[in-house]
């Protein structure tokens, strides 16, 4: 893992944007993978305001979401392909026939989920895959206990994952309760994968995932048996200080 530390959250973004802008820049047909939350969203901005100023292009990116809710239509304010559509697809000059998504409100859920890790396959596999941590090392949705051998599946969401997105929500009842995820295996499958981090509240799971063993509980962990990460971290999520120990 190449662990990059910086100052604070504009500088995380900031370092992120440069990456993945060299990265369309270099090879304008890449595959990317993408990720929703409150992480990302300074990178998206900056994205944007690269296209505006140097006009970068993404008319030949692809793009594949990590994950959506169950039950939430892509035109619901909460869902995942709204968000997309609203912080970047929008305003970068990207076609939406190349932005995929889950979709959460499908008929059939799980003949989704196969379709979706067949598209992936199909397109070629991700490039680079932008991924966030949770506070209970979950990637993606993949929470505490998922198998890594795992393909895009179907999720109950750990409460402390509803907690942390409740914000996202007028009332904490409103949050789903599943999701559509990208398995554990494909996002390992991914050629490289850039790991954003930032905050005091990621400090205990970003120690673990340089410190512990690497297994199920701490889904995070299999990131270490892949040879192409980098973590950007700023001060505030590297500050913890803990012993070594073993998470299984």
């Amino acid at each position: 893992m190449n662990i990059i530390e910086v100052k604070d959250y504009q500088a995380m973004s900031e370092k992120a944007s440069l990456y993945v802008i060299d990265k369309v820049r270099e090879a304008p047909f890449i595959n990317l993978g993408l990720a929703t939350g409150g992480t990302p969203i300074g990178l998206y901005k900056l994205l944007v305001e690269d296209y505006r100023k140097n006009h970068t292009s993404y008319k030949n990116v692809t793009t594949f979401n990590l994950d959506e809710y169950v039950g939430l239509s892509g035109n619901h304010p909460n869902s995942y392909r709204y968000f997309m559509n609203e912080k970047l697809f929008n305003h970068i000059g990207i076609k939406k026939i190349n932005t995929f998504i889950p979709n959460g409100a499908a008929d059939d859920i799980l003949n989704e989920c196969n379709m979706y890790e067949q598209l992936i396959n199909q397109k070629g596999g991700i490039d680079l895959q932008i991924l966030g941590i949770g506070s209970n090392g979950h990637i993606g949705f993949n929470e505490p206990g998922t198998k890594f051998d795992s393909r895009t599946h179907i999720v109950d969401l750990a409460p402390s994952t509803r907690e942390a997105n409740a914000r996202f929500f007028n009332t904490p009842n409103e949050v789903p309760t599943k999701a559509i995820t990208m398995g554990i295996s494909t996002i390992m499958k991914s050629k490289e994968i850039l790991l954003l981090i930032s905050g005091e509240s990621k400090s205990d799971a970003l120690h673990r995932l340089l410190h512990d063993g690497v297994c199920e509980s701490f889904p995070a962990s299999v990131l270490k048996n892949h040879p192409k990460v980098t973590i950007i971290a700023d001060e505030a999520a590297l500050r913890k200080k803990l012993t070594l120990t073993s998470c299984c």
